[in-house]
């Protein structure tokens, strides 16, 4: 796993900078929408500078009952989606990179 973003809180969610070897996004937003606490719908849509979306992020929270976000990352671009977790830090918010686990594993939301 690997730090690939950091954010700070904004009005309508979170906003900040996605960078990795082959990522170079700046002023991506994290802006909330309604859901109905469901597990299969997103409580925050992705975007990056101009509006294109890029994602969305669910509500979980790890065995030890600390809150994150699931975030899956997609775009034609991609040879795969990239999911990681946003979770508080030191300052600000943390966005790490995870890879999928092997099958038979537990999966992102889970741990």
């Amino acid at each position: 796993m690997s730090t690939i973003g950091h954010f700070a809180i904004a009005p309508d969610g979170y906003v900040g900078a996605i960078r990795s070897l082959k990522l170079a996004l700046k002023n991506v937003r994290f802006r909330a929408v309604e859901c109905d606490d469901s597990k299969k719908q997103p409580a925050y849509r992705i975007a990056a500078a101009g509006g294109v979306e890029i994602g969305a992020a669910w509500k979980r929270k790890s065995r030890e009952g600390n809150e994150y976000l699931s975030v899956k990352l997609d775009d034609p671009s991609f040879p795969a989606p990239v999911f990681a977790r946003l979770h508080a830090a030191e300052e600000g918010f943390d966005l790490v990179w995870s890879r999928p686990g092997k099958p038979g594993q537990p999966e992102d939301e889970e741990a």
